[in-house]
């Protein structure tokens, strides 16, 4: 059963859930070397605070539709979903009983790409946002805060393999982000699955 164990992370105002062996070693390493390999990988400019620069990773966006994905003003237009991709967004959607429609992919290529402080609110993804996001190669550390109450706090190292799954009102109330980090360290896939209708 790929769903045991599971880590709640028990957060207030917020459903999240933490399965840390989702994906065998194995699996984890077939699906890394070919994703590596096959994701249509791109870097797009960011702007923030009226400042331009290159996003700080590479990204792709898959879906089951025409529908784009627009945040921090990147509109991105969905290739469809093939391969070992398919077969990842096949196995979730069967354990979690959810028919996600799109992917955005992420490549963090060292300790230096990062992604910052944000929340998975943008309104295609709906009210109360369902977001599986999956976690291949290096090990990078997740934080997460609380919107409102300061000393609400929490930080998670995501492992090869596993799947972070994040419902409810978090997007509503919580803030969470990969920072970047000195340390020496590979490269790390991040497939975030969400549902765009």
């Amino acid at each position: 059963m790929r769903l045991n164990p599971c880590i709640n992370l028990e957060l207030k105002d917020a459903d999240v859930i933490y399965y840390p062996n989702f994906f065998s070693t194995d699996e984890a390493d077939g699906f890394f070397n070919k994703l590596l390999k096959d994701i249509q990988w791109k870097q797009d400019n960011i702007t923030v605070f009226g400042k331009t620069f290159e996003q700080p990773r590479l990204t792709a966006f898959y879906a089951t539709n025409n529908n784009s994905y627009t945040y921090s003003n990147i509109k991105m237009k969905p290739l469809p979903f093939e391969g070992e991709l398919l077969a990842i967004k096949n196995i979730i959607d069967e354990e979690l009983k959810i028919g996600f429609t799109s992917c955005l992919a992420n490549l963090y290529r060292s300790g230096k790409d990062s992604n910052g402080w944000h929340a998975d609110d943008e309104k295609e993804l709906g009210k109360n946002p369902v977001i599986a996001s999956i976690s291949f190669g290096a090990e990078r550390i997740f934080h997460i805060k609380h919107k409102n109450d300061k000393s609400l706090k929490a930080k998670l190292v995501l492992q090869h393999g596993s799947l972070l799954l994040m419902k409810g009102e978090t997007q509503h109330n919580w803030l969470h982000q990969i920072p970047k980090t000195q340390k020496d360290i590979g490269k790390r896939i991040n497939l975030t699955f969400r549902i765009i209708a």
